[in-house]
């Protein structure tokens, strides 16, 4: 199973970004700290990071799965290269990979 369920945009303000969405269209926000806030929208759920370490350079989707490991292998063998090793984070494990065309996604399974 493969579903695209989570987008982590870049932020300035992670804080600020929250405020923004809640106040123009009422989504719920969940902040993770000063440097990251999640927001729920109907029918997906995206997140803005203001650590600079871990800030992507453009909006990163994220593709859930059951199976990290077979996730993985399949990105390998259809030429996609993986750009950070699997590691926790709050509700899961994902690695990020770069696509032949140059955009970088992540793949994530609850653990």
């Amino acid at each position: 199973m493969y579903e695209v369920d989570f987008v982590e945009f870049p932020s300035s303000s992670a804080t600020a970004s929250g405020e923004f969405f809640t106040r123009a269209f009422g989504w719920a926000v969940t902040p993770y700290g000063p440097d990251y806030t999640d927001v729920r929208a109907t029918g997906l759920t995206f997140g803005f990071q203001a650590d600079a370490a871990e800030r992507p350079r453009a909006p990163l989707v994220t593709i859930r799965t059951d199976d990290l490991a077979a996730a993985r292998t399949a990105v390998e063998a259809a030429g996609g290269v993986v750009t950070a090793e699997p590691f926790a984070f709050p509700g899961g494990r994902r690695f990020h990979f770069r696509e032949p065309g140059g955009s970088e996604l992540a793949v994530w399974c609850r653990e």
